[in-house]
């Protein structure tokens, strides 16, 4: 993101043409393509950021994005490490309280998408993202929601990109459950604004559902990747879609983009 690519002229070459792609590579540009057509999105740090600044300079170049530190409208010089990062706010449009910007911008319906990570997810699209285990004994101890409940509580609709699909964290039943989905919201009485998880980009493919009361169903795979292996790598009897379509691979210029331009200094490609 050190500065969009020129215009005109010799074409630049990438500094790394022969590496093959990495997991987060193809994930980021899936999930980058996603956005085409929306204009706000609530960007998590780590891969949903590289998502939306690579989408910023691919296929939605009007997109803003906000961060859950009050930065809205970010143009950042280079990638954020954190949502306190000061290099969020140099070129922001505006940068609002955190009571403003969950209090309004987010409650007031004003973000089209919510894109958000998570450690585990169920087939409703409620997350984890506080313990793997026993609440009281965990294996590991997650950061826990942040602004998390409110992106889904109220966006429109949530992108959840996921490093790992395992039946692990693609579970069955959740250890435990951080960011509850419009169903468990239901039914504690509470009817939230957007209609919560509607793609999970994962390793495998893409997981989509229409909203509410709709469980997540496969809709497309990556190359070399079948139905077989993805509802073998997932914790509940997964639904597939009638035609499961392959997602294009990466091309060379959005590969040049998020190398070169989004995250020359690796600090979420991996």
């Amino acid at each position: 993101m050190s500065g969009r690519p020129a215009e005109s002229g010799e074409p630049r070459e990438s500094t790394e043409p022969t590496r093959s792609v990495t997991s987060s590579e193809l994930l980021s540009v899936v999930a980058s393509r996603e956005l085409a057509g929306r204009r706000t999105v609530f960007a998590g740090i780590g891969l949903p950021t590289l998502a939306a600044e690579l989408a910023r300079l691919t296929i939605a170049p009007d997109i803003e994005v906000v961060y859950e530190s009050g930065v809205c409208g970010a143009h950042p010089s280079h990638l954020p490490e954190t949502i306190a990062d000061a290099v969020l706010i140099t070129g922001a449009e505006a940068v609002v309280s955190m009571p403003t910007l969950f209090g309004s911008v987010l409650q007031g319906g004003h973000i089209d998408v919510g894109f958000l990570g998570a450690a585990q997810i169920d087939r409703w699209g409620s997350l984890n993202t506080s313990v793997i285990g026993d609440w009281d004994r965990p294996s590991v101890r997650l950061p826990g929601s942040g602004g998390a409940v409110e992106v889904m509580a109220n966006a429109r609709e949530v992108f959840v990109v996921m490093r790992r699909h395992t039946p692990r964290s693609f579970a069955a039943e959740l250890d435990f459950c951080t960011t509850p989905g419009p169903e468990r919201a239901l039914a504690d009485g509470i009817r939230p604004l957007g209609v919560g998880v509607t793609r999970v980009v994962t390793e495998l493919g893409v997981l989509a559902r229409e909203g509410v009361g709709d469980e997540l169903r496969l809709v497309a795979v990556h190359p070399g990747v079948t139905v077989e292996q993805v509802r073998a790598a997932t914790g509940w009897e997964l639904e597939v879609a009638g035609t499961v379509a392959t997602t294009d691979p990466p091309t060379p210029a959005e590969l040049l983009l998020l190398r070169d331009d989004v995250d020359p200094g690796r600090v979420y490609l991996r």
